[in-house]
């Protein structure tokens, strides 16, 4: 009994001494494990500009590749998101995906950051990479979808939110409001009616999704509906002054000229250099008062901005 003792007490103390270097064949210690916890703190706690430090000390302080973690990585570059350096932030990612190719969270850092910094195409390589991995994966799907929004392809952008909301039919409001966009581009307002109704049920306080709204209540011909909508936008955001110059030329199409003209007026009194106000006045005063037209126009010739407005302005006052 007293030789079991003492060879399991032997025993014990070799596995004891072995720990250390157990942990270092893996890359791994509990000082590093710990250099982690503290620099993830110091992320937590906001303060990028320390984080970055002590991300950066715990990834390079050795060049063993295999012990460049990915959840470093990622710190590291949404370190430098929140520090508004988006530049070196994707020199991380790029890093770390040579190390990590199949890292999702890390794919999709990187595809997200590539789309605000309006780099789609290499957004869309990331996303692909995630769907080839995971096809269901519902942030993938929605950054597709908006990348091909934002590239003019809407059928294409229809076909990812549809995988999207097949998966996750309550989605946030801005996804459903961007699909309406889509449906609007395409001309199928009833979709686009319904999925931005959705969207209002979310948030009811925003005023594009009301303009959205007037927008697909136009194109159903339903103009009541419309003009009731873009007034509700006008009212959310009256500091956005081109929904009152919409408002101006809906009334106009609906030969509501008074109406129309006193819109326009009202805008130009908030911005006496509006050019869609003064045009709206040009359009209502031609076949009434000339003159009063033609000065219109003028004042949009002499602002000289090389709009539209204006190049249209020069060439009926020719």
């Amino acid at each position: 009994m007293t030789y079991l003792k003492n060879n399991f007490a032997l025993l014990l103390a070799i596995l004891l001494l072995a720990l250390p270097a157990q942990a270092a064949w893996f890359g791994l210690s509990f000082h590093d494990r710990q250099e982690f916890v503290n620099a993830r703190n110091t992320y937590n706690a906001g303060h990028y500009e320390q984080a970055i430090k002590e991300l950066s000390a715990y990834i390079y302080k050795t060049e063993n590749i295999k012990r460049r973690e990915a959840r470093a990585y990622r710190l590291l570059g949404l370190s430098y998101e929140h520090l508004n350096r988006p530049g070196k932030a994707l020199e991380v990612y790029q890093e770390a995906l040579e190390f990590h190719q199949k890292n999702i969270p890390l794919l999709l850092a990187a595809a997200a950051l590539y789309q605000r910094t309006d780099l789609i195409d290499k957004s869309i390589e990331m996303y692909n990479r995630v769907l080839a991995l995971e096809p269901d994966n519902e942030e993938a799907l929605a950054g597709q979808a908006y990348n091909y929004l934002e590239m003019g392809f809407y059928s294409k952008s229809r076909e990812y939110y549809d995988q999207f909301f097949a998966l996750n039919s309550y989605a946030p409001d801005i996804h459903r409001a961007r699909y309406a966009y889509a449906c609007l581009k395409q001309r199928a307002y009833e979709d686009a009616l319904i999925n931005i109704v959705m969207a209002l049920t979310e948030n009811p306080n925003n005023a594009e999704y009301w303009l959205t709204s007037a927008r697909a209540y136009k194109g159903l011909g339903r103009m009541s509906d419309a003009l009731a909508d873009l007034d509700i936008a006008i009212s959310l955001a009256p500091e956005q002054l081109e929904n009152q110059a919409i408002k101006s030329m809906w009334l106009y199409q609906q030969k509501d000229f008074q109406a129309s003209l006193a819109q326009a007026e009202n805008l130009l009194k908030q911005d006496p250099s509006d050019e869609l106000a003064l045009f709206m006045i040009y359009m209502n005063l031609k076949d009434k008062s000339p003159q009063k037209a033609r000065h219109a126009l003028q004042k949009i010739h002499a602002q000289d901005t090389g709009s539209f407005a204006e190049k249209v302005a020069d060439k009926l006052l020719k």
